[in-house]
């Protein structure tokens, strides 16, 4: 009895040390790393949970981000923590200071691709374990309206930048999430922006998560 219940534990144990336990790092600025939220809110974050809640081993994610970061800073900060970890998974997201701040196109297209091939790298080389997640509207939050911005302009100009790191990442068989018609919806619905009224909310990072998951859970199952 003792010997079947030491080879039962043994089997088990064998189990779970032979279970990867996958990586992941995300880039980006405030969307990345969660302003105006609980760490536990943030959108890597509720990723990496749910991959867990369906017993895919995940180490908690390595975050690169920093609010009003630019494409440019990005790059800097990557630099300055010296990234040079393989990872089973990258995120990309950046691009609305650019934006703001009225950056020329041209420089978000050189900074961007170099932005996606370094996340390529940091995979591995492997494209198929990147994705890019679209910018976020925020002409329709309560900080676009005390500031008396342009709501159609910035769209406008959203929708510009997106459909750039679209044609960018599918050039590269980068997967690319759009995430900012969701975005949108906070111009009817509060619940959907945090507390300082400009950043999305928990729940509107869960709903980013859905959108991205499916394709994140089969990627991993693959390996």
């Amino acid at each position: 009895m003792r010997l079947s219940l030491a080879i039962f534990l043994s089997l088990i144990f064998s189990q779970v040390m032979a279970q990867p336990t996958f990586t992941y790092l995300a880039l980006g600025d405030s969307y990345t790393i969660g302003e105006a939220v609980p760490k536990t809110d943030r959108w890597p974050v509720q990723l990496v949970h749910r991959l867990r809640a369906q017993s895919i081993s995940i180490a908690d994610p390595q975050i690169v981000a920093t609010t009003g970061w630019t494409t440019a800073e990005l790059q800097a900060g990557i630099a300055q923590a010296e990234v040079k970890a393989r990872y089973d998974l990258v995120s990309l997201l950046i691009g609305v200071n650019n934006q703001y701040r009225g950056y020329d196109m041209d420089i978000y297209t050189k900074e961007f691709s170099e932005l996606l091939d370094q996340a390529i790298q940091f995979a591995g080389g492997k494209p198929a374990h990147v994705f890019v997640v679209s910018i976020p509207d925020y002409g329709v939050t309560a900080f676009a309206r005390e500031k008396e911005l342009n709501p159609e302009k910035i769209a406008t100009e959203l929708d510009a930048y997106n459909a750039l790191a679209r044609k960018i990442a599918e050039n590269r068989g980068v997967q690319f999430f759009e995430i900012t018609e969701w975005s949108r919806k906070a111009a009817t619905d509060a619940s959907l922006i945090a507390t300082d009224g400009l950043h999305p909310s928990g729940k509107m990072y869960a709903n980013w998560v859905e959108t991205c998951f499916g394709w994140v859970r089969e990627n991993l199952s693959k390996r």
